[in-house]
């Protein structure tokens, strides 16, 4: 279970109220780095998407000094971290928030196990966006058994 994630884009705030309205949930400061948010869908996992300013990055502590962030000068703000998340809207809705903000929406389907629907934040992060229906198809398709027939039945994932 992954309860949070955190990502950087360039206006915090309206990254998340716009996650949280997707998850039909709340938003809030996110005291440990000044200028960020939290968006929560109020669920019963706790589950968490930290949104912080585009400049910010998570760096070790030294010694018995726990994590700090700190902000930078360069940042582009592509990424590889995505997350897929359930959502309890439809498609049309979120397609309908996606034009709103000018930000990129696709329906895809990942390999011809499960369809997700790009929602690129400030289009430059992505969340994958399940539906109700989409969720369903892929946990379906992550069941433990599936996955091991899955991996079974295709040598070279096998051998990974």
């Amino acid at each position: 279970m992954i309860h949070h994630i955190s990502i950087a884009v360039q206006n915090p705030l309206h990254v998340a109220q716009v996650i949280a309205e997707v998850w039909r949930g709340q938003a809030f400061p996110f005291f440990p780095c000044p200028g960020s948010y939290m968006a929560l869908p109020m669920d019963e996992h706790g589950t968490v998407i930290e949104v912080l300013p585009l400049q910010t990055q998570l760096v070790p502590g030294t010694d018995d000094e726990q994590s700090q962030f700190v902000q930078v000068n360069d940042s582009r703000g592509i990424t590889a971290t995505h997350a897929a998340i359930s959502v309890p809207i439809s498609q049309e809705e979120i397609e309908a928030i996606g034009k709103r903000e000018g930000w990129r929406v696709l329906r895809c389907n990942r390999d011809g196990f499960f369809d997700v629907i790009e929602f690129w934040l400030e289009n430059t992060v992505m969340l994958e966006l399940l539906t109700p229906e989409m969720t369903a198809e892929y946990l379906a398709v992550i069941h433990p058994e599936n996955l091991k027939r899955i991996f079974t039945a295709n040598p070279i994932l096998a051998s990974v």
